[in-house]
């Protein structure tokens, strides 16, 4: 698709233009099937998904792992293959990609990132459900193309807990924002800190730290995502544990 293969383009544009800084992708599944993605190893559950700029994954400790012995617990990357509540969504996410041209891997990013697929998560804001869309946002997209909040329909919210609304929602929010901001990165701002905050910040993420870590956590398992489609690119990928 002409649309998607625009957007892996300008992903690898924007990646390659911030390769210096680059930092790295850490995450870990718990005993709950519950997905933690973070910038660092907050504790000693996180393992390397992805490693920064000029530092080869494996490189980070001398915590190498025993030729032929596996890990007692599965990667992020295997987890978002293999989990029931990933695999449950899938043709959700095809339908979505192919309805309004985002790339899937970028809806699989963003729902690790927001929800860890939960599928009833509702954040204390109110976002609700897999890609955590408020009801207010996601009234422009649902055919009243309201935005305040005297005009959400009363069942809204209840309804973007069903996963293939949230996710055709979340979907053709996404299509708009980018379309809007022309970059991943700031639709993904957008996304996280509103319109108004990427419109002052001249169309570019804004000095927000809350959101720049968002939006380079998404990117950074974006990136990898698109990565593990291909294997021999894809060695250092390999979750190390910590």
């Amino acid at each position: 698709m002409k649309a998607r293969s625009l957007l892996c383009s300008g992903l690898l544009l924007l990646l390659g233009a911030a390769a210096p800084v680059r930092a790295e992708l850490w995450g870990f599944v718990d005993g709950k099937g519950v997905a933690h993605l973070a910038s660092k190893p907050l504790n000693g559950s996180y393992s390397l998904v992805l490693a920064g700029a000029g530092k080869p994954a494996g490189a980070e400790s001398g915590n190498g792992r025993v030729p032929g012995k596996s890990d007692g617990s599965l990667g992020l990357l295997t987890w978002l293959e293999i989990a029931p509540e990933v695999k449950s969504v899938q043709p959700f996410l095809r339908e979505a990609a192919a309805a309004h041209g985002v790339d899937m891997e970028l809806l699989k990013a963003i729902i690790a990132v927001e929800s860890g697929y939960k599928r009833d998560a509702l954040s204390p804001r109110g976002a609700v459900g897999l890609m955590q869309i408020t009801s207010i946002a996601a009234s422009r997209y649902t055919g009243n193309g309201a935005s305040a909040a005297a005009s959400v329909p009363p069942n809204l919210q209840q309804l973007l807990f069903d996963p293939r609304t949230n996710v055709m929602t979340g979907a053709r929010m996404l299509a708009d924002l980018i379309k809007r901001f022309g970059r991943i990165d700031a639709a993904l701002a957008a996304w996280n800190a509103g319109e108004g905050a990427v419109r002052r910040a001249g169309g570019r993420v804004p000095p927000i730290a809350e959101t720049q870590a968002h939006v380079h956590l998404v990117l950074e398992l974006y990136w990898a995502l698109l990565q593990s489609r291909l294997p021999a690119q894809a060695q250092h990928l390999k979750i190390h544990s910590s």
